[in-house]
């Protein structure tokens, strides 16, 4: 695979130029960027998958759904419905893609809504009766035609797009240039103990501009796994010889976290719909034991019909320090712009 990303290397310049020449053309006004008065985040990141994108907005949405009405809108990859779709209680992993429904089923307070083209689903979110104040944009880095007010750029302290070159000789979807739209650039699953230093080093290589503020967070697996009737905690499961089940990009920290010697960890790819034939699968490697999976995976097999008892295990973002400041960051945005309209 890395002889063949290595022969692929001419693509790569190709792709760069090519994904150059269209941002340069966002960047001049030749291709029309649409913005809106309400304020608009966009989550995403420069590479393919894994940064951590799920859990960091839902750390927005509980910073923000207290006070405000806020919706989220992704593009519901790998779902089986087309076009704008606001969920509802008949929505299901299918309709929306396992992490919109995650957020539905966490937050029955927001608005959750799905539309590969952002700037019908913001257009289509603001006729609702109930109209969001804030909006979400779920991996939207890259869509360049919606014009966010507010830029929070991942990348994974393991694989730091500093270190990465274009697909598909690399993992980028965009050059390193591309961070410079950031608002605010945040190093994902870091070690937590991370040393000040080390912060500074891997700031010095991310060679942020002087309006951009850089963070650092780690994954916060919870103690406990949760099942549709009981929770148990992890000190307990984690004894137990069990199957780990992960769709999910990277799901090696899930699988370090809960092992032991005794257990069997499967993996599918990330977003992965299981057929009945993969279900088959997992249910012969369990046989009698428990089945411990993600939460992303966890809604789409929660009504599936595993005869095995079947648990996943949450995670949230915690920042490694300076919490305040990145909250501040975001609610000083969204105050200024609500201010500024109510000015005009």
């Amino acid at each position: 695979m890395k002889l063949l990303r290595i022969l692929l290397f001419p693509f790569a310049i190709l792709y760069g130029f090519i994904t150059s020449i269209r941002n340069f053309l966002f960047d001049k006004g030749i291709l029309k960027s649409v913005s809106f008065e309400i304020p608009v985040i966009a989550v995403g990141n420069l590479s393919v998958g894994g940064t951590g994108k799920t859990p960091q907005i839902e750390y927005l949405i509980r910073l923000l759904s207290e006070k405000y009405k806020v919706a989220t809108l992704s593009r519901g990859y790998k779902r089986k419905s087309e076009g704008f779709v606001l969920a509802d209680e008949t929505s299901n992993a299918e309709i929306l893609g396992d992490e919109p429904f995650q957020f539905y089923q966490k937050f029955p307070n927001i608005q959750v809504a799905v539309d590969a083209n952002r700037t019908n689903g913001i257009t289509q979110l603001l006729l609702q009766k109930e109209k969001p104040e804030i909006i979400l944009l779920d991996d939207a880095y890259q869509h360049r035609k919606v014009k966010a007010g507010f830029y929070i750029l991942l990348t994974s302290y393991g694989d730091l797009y500093a270190d990465d070159f274009m697909l598909p000789t690399g993992n980028l979807r965009e050059s390193r240039r591309g961070a410079d739209r950031a608002n605010i650039v945040i190093v994902t699953k870091c070690p937590k103990d991370l040393s000040v230093e080390k912060q500074e080093k891997i700031r010095n290589k991310l060679n942020v501009n002087s309006s951009q503020q850089v963070f650092f967070t780690f994954i916060d697996y919870d103690d406990s796994v949760y099942g549709k009737e009981e929770k148990i905690a992890v000190s307990e499961i984690k004894n137990e010889s069990k199957l780990l089940l992960a769709g999910i990009a990277k799901p090696a920290p899930f699988f370090d976290y809960l092992k032991n010697e005794k257990d069997e960890c499967l993996t599918f790819p990330d977003h992965h719909h299981f057929s009945d034939s993969d279900l088959q699968t997992v249910q012969n490697k369990a046989q009698e034991k428990k089945i411990i999976t993600t939460e992303k995976d966890y809604v789409r097999l929660k009504e599936s019909k595993l005869v095995s008892p079947l648990y996943y295990l949450p995670i949230k973002s915690t920042f490694i320090s300076k919490e305040q400041d990145f909250d501040s960051s975001i609610l000083e945005y969204i105050v200024r712009l609500r201010f500024s309209k109510q000015k005009a």
